[in-house]
């Protein structure tokens, strides 16, 4: 990375090509690890190949962190070696779960915000963090239903996990707007309940309404652009947290290339807005 926070683009098969010749500054780009957990082949190769010319980040989906039970010891340890092989600059997960006892369900499924809950996460997080070796990033899920069980808020869960942990937070500020619109909170309001010294990423994507139910209930599509509203809560995270590592997130209904690095060049304008006055204090 550079001096500064730049914004980078997920980096999706279709795009390997440009990816090793685009001539944008400053650009990184964000993986899955599950994708490249194998012992060799061509996606290890074409990772090997982006990884010398431009900074990765690991995005991971399959820690499920907010399960009732550790981390897969086997998970963590082909996550370590992809890790020490491509150094990337930031490694990150979701506040969910998606496996109990050997049986994996391909989704980032929701819990309450217990106590318990808390406690068990923030084993889950150092336990992840010590088999690494370093500091992950949590993100905010995208949210569908009301649960029972609550005890707190989700900006004073996630504080609290990261207190607790010593983990950064990942805000993924379309999800805050989806989850906002669904369940009926502001999310202007729990933007500004995040810890700004904890926020060490911020991701943005698309987001789709229902098929039935329409606007009333929007879905975290991650194959739309990035919409408006989203932009708009963007520029509001950086005036108060000051410009933080950006990417823009894409996994369905892949755009050309040069359509991803429009949107991280709007990205990019945001950022670069609020450098000089984060310089001078």
């Amino acid at each position: 990375m550079t001096h500064r926070p730049t914004a980078g683009v997920s980096l999706k098969p279709q795009h390997y090509s440009e990816a090793l010749t685009t001539s944008a500054a400053d650009l990184w780009f964000e993986v899955h690890p599950e994708n490249y957990m194998c012992d060799g082949g061509p996606r290890l190769a074409w990772l090997e190949a982006i990884r010398d010319k431009h900074p990765l980040s690991l995005h991971g989906v399959g820690l499920s962190l907010a399960a009732d039970e550790e981390p897969s010891p086997g998970h963590l340890a082909s996550l370590k070696q992809l890790a020490d092989r491509f150094e990337p600059f930031i490694i990150s997960e979701h506040l969910a779960w998606s496996q109990r006892a050997g049986v994996y369900r391909p989704d980032l499924l929701p819990f309450p915000r217990s106590r318990h809950a808390l406690d068990r996460i923030v084993t889950n997080v150092s336990r992840a963090q010590d088999v690494l070796g370093r500091r992950i990033l949590i993100e905010n899920p995208s949210l569908y239903v009301a649960l029972n069980g609550h005890e707190m808020s989700e900006p004073e869960f996630l504080g609290e996990l990261s207190r607790r942990s010593g983990c950064g937070l990942l805000v993924d500020v379309n999800n805050v707007h989806v989850s906002a619109n669904n369940l009926g909170f502001s999310a202007e309001a729990y933007l500004d309940a995040i810890p700004a010294a904890a926020i060490g990423e911020i991701h943005l994507a698309g987001h789709a309404p229902d098929e039935n139910l329409g606007a009333k209930l929007l879905i975290d599509t991650h194959g739309e652009p990035v919409a408006e509203a989203v932009w708009t809560l963007y520029r509001l995270l950086v005036r108060r947290i000051g410009p933080k590592p950006t990417l823009i997130e894409r996994d369905d209904n892949i755009p050309a290339f040069s359509d991803l690095i429009g949107e991280r060049d709007i990205a990019e304008g945001i950022l670069a807005a609020y450098q000089p006055a984060l310089a001078h204090g």
